[in-house]
């Protein structure tokens, strides 16, 4: 017997009655909610574990978190750019976490302190980019669940960010640095576990290029046997950089940039320059090593530059260098503000001496507090007729960053009489967050819309350098305004507010030249 169809026509399909994520983005949540709990527990510890356990001076130990910082912002660079071309998304979140979680465990020794953070730094650049990634391969293009699905995976990251220092910092300053660093580890296998677990979730995103996408595809014997070798050559790669350090630190600090005194600024300067060109080369020369090689007919057809295209890159330009500034500061939470809240801040409070890693917690609660109260205003300023050019809202991120160090200024002074209320700094961290929700949701998205598809890695690319560079230049810049006796708040005040104030001012320019993207 057999079954045919009638040919009148069927009632159409009706629509899921709620427009649901696909269960891949819980996967990819709580996997990256575990890989923060392991980074932020760490980035807690970090500065103290250097002051109060290995005896650095202040200096020393903030500028170990500056060139940590800096490069964990730049090695995604790298590794995003491998998983592209060859690995893809999956194993490289696979290397990137085991080359994390051995970086952790490492730092339980203070002998290997420099091999766990290089292991840090390499595995966050497979990690990060890359689980990211994967978010919006979920997604078809132009589906209006994808920016809602962001949000969700942002909230991972500040719950994750959260409770780290609650474990990680109380086990650290209480139990013993190594138990917070190996809560850290802990951490790491979590996440992975939970992506080894969850992987048929995924709809067949981030799989190596060239492989066949099936819904429920899973990673094969041999791309764990890849992900195996990868991680020990990774692995030995910085070992070996490491042992070799002193044979090539003549090239990254030669005699003629060494310093006269503590106030040779062109020095400095130079140093920087010097140092910076060095790492933009590199990247520069491993980015067009790596560039595949179009055919010719392929290469006429690329899309050509026009003139409104390279005003668009102009506004990148300008947006990501006034990000310099704004991350300069803000980062100023897990050195000098975690010292302060070590040793200036009175912890004690109901009966209990809060440990000073615990402040570190309290702008992930505020960003899951406001962040959807600023996804509505946003929304309804826009429905409004009234919505907010996106280079403007990075102009009064900046103006609030400024009142944050105003704040902080005050609370210095108040210092100085003996240990001040915690309720200064978390005043200092909400107007930090409020200050963070018109930046940092704004720049990558405003990267995206304005890049001339032909160059819109290098623009990223770009974003990136800023923001390595502000982290580098977070850590060391109490010790580089120390000689002229300037105070580091009203120093970082003034470089939030000054470029603040002109982003607003040249907002009518900027959504000029956007040409309709902004």
């Amino acid at each position: 017997m057999s079954l045919t169809v009638d040919p009148a026509p069927l009632a159409p399909v009706p629509p899921p009655k709620a427009e649901s994520h696909p269960p891949g983005l819980y996967a990819l949540f709580t996997t990256e909610m575990w890989e923060r709990f392991s980074y932020y527990g760490m980035r807690a510890l970090l500065v103290l574990y250097l002051t109060k356990a290995l005896g650095y001076n202040r200096a020393d130990a903030l500028s170990v978190y500056a060139i940590y910082t800096g490069l964990v912002y730049l090695t995604p660079l790298i590794g995003g750019r491998l998983a592209d071309l060859y690995l893809g998304q999956r194993k490289a979140v696979f290397i990137g976490g085991i080359l994390m979680a051995l970086g952790q465990f490492t730092l339980m020794r203070p002998e290997t302190l420099h091999l766990g953070l290089g292991l840090m730094i390499v595995g966050n650049g497979f990690f990060k980019p890359n689980i990211s990634v994967m978010v919006g391969s979920l997604y078809p293009q132009g589906d209006a669940r994808r920016d809602g699905a962001y949000t969700l995976f942002y909230m991972g990251i500040n719950l994750g960010a959260f409770l780290s220092p609650l474990v990680a910092g109380t086990l650290g300053e209480r139990w013993g640095w190594g138990y917070g660093f190996a809560s850290a580890g802990i951490g790491m296998i979590l996440g992975l576990l939970t992506f080894i677990v969850t992987q048929r979730m995924l709809q067949g995103a981030g799989l190596p290029p060239g492989r066949e996408v099936v819904a429920d595809a899973t990673l094969q014997p041999r791309d764990w046997a890849g992900i195996v070798l990868i991680s020990a050559a990774l692995a030995a790669l910085v070992y070996g950089l490491i042992a070799a350090w002193p044979s090539l630190q003549p090239l990254w600090s030669p005699a003629w940039l060494a310093t006269s005194g503590e106030g040779d600024l062109l020095k400095s300067t130079l140093g920087f320059l010097y140092k910076g060109g060095l790492i933009v080369g590199g990247l520069v020369l491993f980015l067009w090593l790596t560039e595949p090689r179009a055919k010719a007919e392929e290469a006429e057809l690329r899309e050509p530059f026009t003139f409104e295209d390279w005003q668009r890159v102009g506004v990148i330009v300008i947006i990501s260098l006034f990000s310099i500034l704004f991350w300069m500061g803000f980062e100023q939470s897990g050195g000098t503000l975690n010292l302060f809240a070590d040793e200036k801040t009175d912890r004690h409070i109901f009966g209990y001496d809060v440990p000073a890693s615990l402040f570190q917690s309290i702008n992930p609660v505020f960003i899951i507090a406001l962040a959807p109260l600023f996804a509505m205003l946003w929304t309804n300023l826009a429905e409004r007729k009234f919505p907010l050019p996106s280079v403007a809202k990075q102009g009064l991120g900046l103006v609030l960053l400024s009142l944050g160090f105003a704040v902080m200024y005050f609370a210095e002074q108040n210092s100085k009489l003996g240990l001040i209320s915690p309720l200064w700094l978390v005043s200092v961290y909400l107007i930090f967050t409020v200050a963070e929700l018109f930046i940092s949701p704004i720049g990558l998205s405003l990267v995206n819309k304005l890049s001339h598809p032909r160059i819109a890695s290098l623009m990223m690319a770009f974003w990136f350098l800023c923001t390595a560079a502000a982290n580098f230049l977070a850590g060391i810049m109490e010790n580089l305004i120390e000689p002229y006796h300037i105070n580091l708040w009203v120093f970082l005040g003034a470089m939030a507010l000054i470029p603040g104030l002109l982003m607003l001012a040249l907002t009518p320019v900027l959504v000029k030249m956007s040409h309709g993207r902004v």
